[in-house]
Parts: structure tokens; sequence; C-alpha cells
């Protein structure tokens, strides 16, 4: 699996790097069955051809990949390829949390328990179905750029895509995988970068996907971005506002119902009028602007007089402080259920994310145990976990404007008409709100015919539904 090109250049006099890979054998239960695997952890090194087609040493990607044992026809067998977001996340949550066999073990509820903390069988992973590699991108996990070359290359909208698509084309490659249905799972900016990556794939190395599952979608930027003059996101973050007002009790009795019928009402009056006093802006009059602030207070838990301060508009940040301010508590982003406690309660913008607080420790130990005792993988690097070093972020490619790559999913499933979309949402997540990625594909503009290969689905959880 390390096909060395023979005309590779090092980076200026520096030796080359090679790939690193370990395998091991394993088996779970899925579905009181069970399933006999083969877990690869390792590196692969990435290059990138000059004018004259001699190839560079560029980056190492770190991946861990299980295939399932005894396969006849590979090409038969889907394979998955995953990753998170961030930008600066590593694989860990979607590997550890939801697709992987093992998983953190945070019981039923989801909370943090104490430490020390445990792993447990993933008897809900995908491997029964589908062999499955994680990929972290540069900066992330293991993964780095070789010595001579700057990191921040790869901290980039255009590059990291690249990369990921160089990788995927790799692997496919080596392991004789081109002709086995082929899917995408992303979560939150991985989203951002499996849509961008339908593109990529199909268009630069004619490689056609079968299906791309986004868990906690963001495609298009204008619907979070909290900036003047766009108004969108503070109508479409409203119905979680709402949600998560609902399931703290902040709510008038009359609104304590079932929490769909709730949203319904919210959701009404968010896309109605309250969008069009949000447009009407300075038009709007004195005794109009009263009753919107009346209505926004009643679905939010806020008063009335906050709205009105706020001029109409609550942004996230805000809205996590306020709503449990007189508790001295703060709500979560990720998973607006999950309370914090600051220092300084009157402040304007939370310590931290309680939500972020209750997965960091559980599943950076849970990796680290698990990359040496079962994939007898090691490394004296720390595990990137979820990290700053990527920023700032690079989105030269969308200067002055939004990114949006729904554009691109909409033409790759024009072009490749049995590509398949699924897309999980959560009710409580402040990051990527259910409503804002409802917008984004009522307006993708597909083609009626196409509408059926996009499937959605909600829950009553936070940005990772799976803890």
């Amino acid at each position: 699996m390390s096909d060395q090109p023979e005309n590779e250049q090092p980076a200026g006099d520096l030796p080359a790097v090679e790939d690193r890979l370990v395998t091991s054998q394993h088996s779970i239960t899925i579905d009181e069955k069970r399933v006999d695997y083969t877990a690869t952890a390792g590196s692969f090194v990435l290059r990138e051809e000059d004018e004259e087609g001699r190839a560079k040493q560029k980056a190492i990607i770190f991946f861990v990949a299980y295939t399932l044992d005894g396969v006849k026809d590979s090409g038969k067998r889907p394979l998955t390829f995953s990753f998170n977001g961030g930008p600066g996340s590593s694989s860990v949550w979607l590997h550890m949390g939801l697709l992987g066999p093992w998983r953190v073990d945070l019981g039923q509820e989801g909370h943090l328990p104490p430490p020390p903390y445990q792993l447990t069988e993933n008897g809900y992973s995908l491997l029964d179905v589908s062999d499955l590699v994680f990929i972290d991108p540069v900066t992330t996990g293991y993964s780095r750029t070789v010595e001579g070359e700057e990191a921040k290359q790869f901290h980039d909208f255009q590059k990291d895509i690249e990369s990921i698509a160089e990788f995927i084309r790799l692997y496919t490659t080596r392991e004789q995988r081109w002709l086995s249905p082929k899917y995408l799972i992303g979560e939150s900016y991985g989203t951002t970068r499996s849509a961008a990556l339908s593109g990529l794939l199909q268009e630069r190395h004619g490689l056609y996907l079968n299906g791309i599952m986004l868990i906690s979608s963001i495609l298009n930027f204008q619907t979070a971005v909290f900036t003047p003059g766009n108004d969108l996101p503070y109508i479409l973050f409203l119905p979680t506002y709402a949600a998560t007002a609902w399931y703290h009790k902040q709510l008038d009795a009359s609104l304590m119902v079932d929490l769909h019928q709730l949203l319904a009402e919210v959701e009404a009056f968010a896309e109605g009028e309250y969008a069009a006093a949000l447009y009407r802006g300075a038009q709007l009059s004195p005794d109009d602007r009263a009753e919107i602030a009346q209505k926004v207070a009643h679905y939010t838990g806020l008063s009335p007089a906050y709205v009105e301060r706020a001029n109409l508009r609550i942004e996230i940040h805000r809205f996590v402080k306020e709503l449990l301010r007189e508790q001295r508590r703060t709500v979560g982003r990720l998973d607006s259920r999950l309370q914090g406690v600051d220092r300084d309660a009157a402040g304007e913008h939370y310590e931290y994310d309680p939500s972020y607080a209750n997965i960091q420790g559980p599943y950076t130990a849970g990796f680290n145990d698990y990359v040496r005792r079962q994939l007898n993988f090691e490394s004296d690097l720390p595990y990137e976990i979820l990290t700053e070093r990527v920023h700032p972020w690079n989105y030269e490619k969308y200067q002055n404007a939004y990114v949006n790559v729904a554009e691109t999913l909409r033409k790759s499933m024009s072009i490749n008409p049995y590509l398949k979309v699924f897309v999980a949402n959560g009710y409580y997540d402040l990051a990527t709100p259910y409503a804002a990625t409802r917008y984004t594909f009522d307006h993708l503009g597909i083609d009626p015919s196409l509408q059926e290969n996009v499937s959605m689905a909600y829950y009553e959880a936070g940005h990772m539904m799976y803890i």
C-alpha cells in the first residue's frame, strides 16, 4: 500500500517520509451477529505534482479504516469516508460516537460521567453494512505537514477540500475500491466539506458518489452568520430558541405542550409575522414593534424589554447567556439542553460551552487509549481532538460573500441523478439550527425529479445527537 513515485522530490534536501500502517484483527456483535473485521490505523503521504510532473511530499494524513473480513467481492461492498468539522476538528466524534465499532460510554442520557471514562462496543456501528474510513484533515488528529511545508496552506477552504479528495482517490485506488458503492458522512463543517467534495471528486477525479449523509448541516453560511443587514439567522434560529426555552421550562404554561406542536407554531410565526417585521425595519410602527417584541419574548422565554433593547434580533451568544441568567446559568451551543456556570453572570458572552465540556474529556481519553491499546498505533504526538491552530481559516474563494456550497451539491445531484442525500437535525442544536438547514434545502433549486433523493430526520437532541 506504499506506492512510492520514482520521480518523487522531497522538500529541499529533507529525507522522504513514508506511509505508516498498522493492521489488527477484531470482532464485535451488531444486531446479535458476530462481525469480524480488520482495522488499519496509520497515515498516507500526500504528494503534489509540480509543472514538470515531479511529485513533492506535502502532508501526512492520519486515518483509521475498518474493513469486513471474508468479503469475496469488494466491488459490491459499500465504502464510507467520514470526517468531522470545526474547521480544526479530528474525526473522533463520528468515529467514537456513532459509526465505529467502539464508542465512548456516556450512559443513557449523554451527561458527563466522572473520570476515568469508559468505552463500550457499538452495537449501532455501520460496519455490518459498510466499510469505514475516518479521515483527519491536516493539523487535526495525528495529521501534519511534512518538514519544510507550512501548515497554514492547508487551513484553507479550497486546499482542505483538495487534500481530502486526494486522500479519498488514493485510498480508493490502493485498496481497489473504484467499483464499490461510495459514501461520505460529514458533521457540522464536515457537511460543508462533503458538499464541496461531491463536486470536486466528481469533476476532478471522476469519482461519483452513491450517497452523502449530513449530520447537523451547514451549507449556506448566510443562514448562521449574525452580521448587520443579514436578518436571516434571527428568523431561522428562533424555533431552536423556543425548543431550548421549552426544555428549560422558561415558557408560559400555555406553551408547555408537545414540543412538535410548539415548533410548528413558532415556525409559522418566524416565517410570517416575524420575517415581515424585520423586513420592514424602520417602517415598523411603535405599536407593531411592541407587539412583535412581546411575541418573540413569549416564544423565547426572554423579557419583552430585553427583546426590544436587542432591536427585535436575538443573537445566539446573547441567548445562551440570557435565558437562564437569573439562575446564574448558561445553556450550550452544541446542545442547548446542557447548562454551564460562569464566573460573571452579568456578562455578554458565556465563559465556555457546557455542551463541548460535556464531551471533550471522555472522547479525548477514549481515543488516546483506544488507538494504542486496541489499534496498536503508537505516536508521541498529541492527538489534536479540536484545535484552534487552524485559525484563521482562509475563505479566499468566498471573499466578500457568504460561503455557500449548496449550489455545488445541486450541480452534483444534477450531473449524478443517483446521488442520495440524508440530513440529520437536532432540535436543540444552536450551532446549525434545523430551520436553517431546512431553509437551505428548500432553496437548493434541484429539479423536482430529484427531490425524492433528499431525506431529512429530526431528533430531540443537539448538534451531536448520538451522544
